[in-house]
């Protein structure tokens, strides 16, 4: 039987074009329970978004919530898998607080995860599917492709402690490089090193220009494997209909308790916010007692309604 897509809305429809390009691509759907045991996420709060959870108590009792996330649902319900990769599509919907702290609101997320043996050739599979789920949406897109663990040694690099380390990553997240020239002078942190920083951070543009610089950058650092990993995870996606929308970013941040190596966001143009966002997740695992490496990324369908 063939599907009408004129009897579907236009994000059932590019919810349907999403599932169908993982599914080619060897992924398998996952369907979860619209409830989790609060518990998860009371342990694992600042890796949420937002706050906000929904509660309610079973009926045994158990005090239970409306899932705020789904990355952390699939890790705590699948398991280790030595030496074979599991690859898992979801479309589903997910509760928070809005933006406006007036209420609830329930977003659409379709999204991917892959579990076990993550290797240069797994990362460059999911930067190529990131960009062709964004080409899907709309012809005018960027993927933004940053690595946490570069910008996280050169900020450590600094010498400062735990704390200022903090103060300059968010910094760093913010783009504020006067707001890192004045906290190293405050602290009198190592000029060259806050030079090496805010060389990376200014290293933004295509592969083709921005790699080479990177590669300077990180020379003698100790640094060199991340901007190595970087190249070949990006060499597959060279000659391809994407390169021209890849665009490197190492000011992308994110929650280093949980994330560490690649960190991607995708834009459409018309809309400020990110409609993909994902990255590489071990930390999580590790958090959560699994054993495997993991990647993955989320569409924000709700997003694509500012279109």
């Amino acid at each position: 039987m063939e599907i009408n897509s004129q009897v579907m809305d236009p994000l059932e429809k590019t919810g349907f074009l999403l599932r169908g390009l993982y599914q080619d691509h060897g992924f398998t759907r996952y369907h979860m329970s619209k409830f989790e045991e609060y518990d998860l996420y009371s342990r694992n709060r600042d890796f949420l978004l937002s706050e906000g959870v929904i509660t309610f108590t079973d009926t045994n009792g158990k005090l239970m919530a409306l899932k705020p996330d789904v990355t952390l649902s699939i890790v705590k319900n699948t398991q280790d898998s030595p030496g074979r990769l599991q690859k898992l599509y979801y479309h589903e919907n997910v509760y928070r607080v809005s933006e406006s702290a007036d209420g609830f609101r329930e977003e659409t997320q379709v999204g991917l995860e892959c579990m076990g043996p993550v290797e240069e050739k797994t990362i460059s599979e999911i930067l190529s599917l990131a960009a062709e789920s964004l080409s899907l949406l709309s012809g005018r897109y960027l993927l933004e492709i940053g690595h946490l663990d570069l910008l996280k040694g050169m900020a450590e690099r600094l010498g400062a402690d735990a704390e200022i380390t903090a103060r300059i990553l968010r910094l760093a997240g913010e783009k504020n490089l006067h707001g890192i020239h004045e906290l190293c002078g405050e602290y009198r942190l190592p000029p060259t090193e806050e030079q090496r920083l805010r060389r990376l951070l200014s290293a933004y543009g295509t592969p083709g220009e921005t790699l080479p610089v990177l590669a300077e950058v990180a020379a003698g650092t100790g640094l060199e494997e991340s901007v190595r990993e970087m190249e070949q995870a990006l060499a597959p996606l060279r000659g391809t209909e994407a390169e021209s929308h890849l665009w490197i970013d190492c000011s992308l941040s994110a929650n280093l308790k949980y994330y560490h190596g690649f960190a991607i966001k995708g834009y459409l143009e018309g809309i400020p916010d990110p409609v993909l966002s994902g990255g590489q997740y071990d930390a999580l695992m590790r958090r959560m007692h699994r054993k495997d490496r993991a990647i993955g990324f989320a569409v924000f369908l709700n997003r694509l309604e500012r279109l």
